[in-house]
Formats: C-alpha cells, structure tokens, sequence
C-alpha cells in the first residue's frame, strides 16, 4: 500500500515514546493492566491488604441492593354518597346479625348456668310473693322475648348507622372543598 499523504510531521510525545496502552511502569507501580485510581482509599496493610479488599468488593451493576420502595401521595378529595351508603348498609346489617346471634348465645349461656332461675328466686323472695301470683323472670325474659327485643334493636341500628354514615359522606365532602380533603401516603410492599 503507498502513502499518498506525503511526508507527516512528527510529534515528540508519540514519536519517541510508546503509546498509552504500551506505557511502561512508572518506577513503584506493578506491571500489568491499568486499573484506574479507586475511589475510596484502599486499607492499610499493603499490596494483601489492596488485594483483600478487592476481591470482598463486588462490581456495581447498576442494580439496587436494597428494593425500592414506592410512594404515592393521594388526597381523597371526594366520597360518593352512594357508595358510602350501600357500604354502610351492608356492614351495619353484619353487625346486626352478630348483635343478634350474640344475643342468643348469652341468653343460652345464662339459661345454662342457671342465672335467670336463681335471679327469680331471688326476686320472689325480695318481694314476699307466692310462686303462684310472683313475678317470673323465666317467662319474662324466655329466648324468643329476647331475640324479638335484640332484633328490634338492629334493624333500628341499621337504619341510623346507614343514615349518619351517608350524612358524613356529605359534611366530608362539604368540608374536603375547603380544605382540600384528607392526604394519604401509600407505600408499595415489595
């Protein structure tokens, strides 16, 4: 192949010495590949102690050793009125089929250790009456009385707690236009 650029002028760094790759050591370093200068000082101890040291560090692979959490910052502007209704109504007809079931496992309970014939007797003496015109706690506060009273009780608990949980929906949001509603932080479990 022939040089057509003509005669090239020489430098004195490249043309006296070798190249970068081709560098011979400086007078205390090791010959071998370059490693660059590291970022943190290296332990005392030497070349074992350098040598060590590299070989516990791990190379940096762009990935994270610990996961990264993610959060978000979410303001609840807003609680639709229906929704917070229907899910009122369900829970609050739950705890009144728990207020009702509770009800009838006390009152078995009760019957079973006797509370209710003990309490009449009690009564009945208290009062000086005979059994036949005395009061009967037993007849009185029987298991279907009971159960008739407990469920009155809930079907009205259903129908407030269904009535003031929709009335807050709307004092919220009323109140969530002036001060902007209530800020949440949620995280990401990883």
């Amino acid at each position: 192949m022939t040089d057509t650029r003509g005669p090239q002028p020489q430098y004195e760094g490249y043309a006296t010495g070798p190249l970068p790759g081709e560098r011979e050591p400086a007078p205390g370093q090791a010959s071998g590949p370059y490693h660059p200068p590291q970022a943190y000082p290296s332990p005392a101890g030497g070349t074992q102690g350098a040598a060590a040291a590299q070989a516990a560090r791990r190379p940096r692979t762009g990935a994270r050793t610990t996961p990264r959490i993610r959060k978000a910052r979410l303001r609840v502007a807003k609680a639709d009125p229906w929704s917070v209704m229907k899910v009122s109504f369900l829970l609050s007809i739950a705890l009144g089929i728990c207020t009702v079931v509770a009800a009838a496992v006390l009152w078995m309970v009760m019957d079973a250790m006797g509370v209710f014939s003990t309490v009449g007797g009690t009564i009945s003496e208290a009062t000086g009456s005979n059994e036949n015109n005395g009061f009967d706690l037993q007849s009185f506060l029987s298991l279907p009385r009971v159960l008739i009273f407990t469920s009155v009780i809930a079907v009205i608990d259903v129908v407030l707690a269904t009535a003031l949980a929709t009335l807050g929906s709307f004092i919220y949001n009323l109140s969530a236009g002036f001060v902007g509603g209530i800020e949440l932080t949620l995280a990401e479990d990883e």
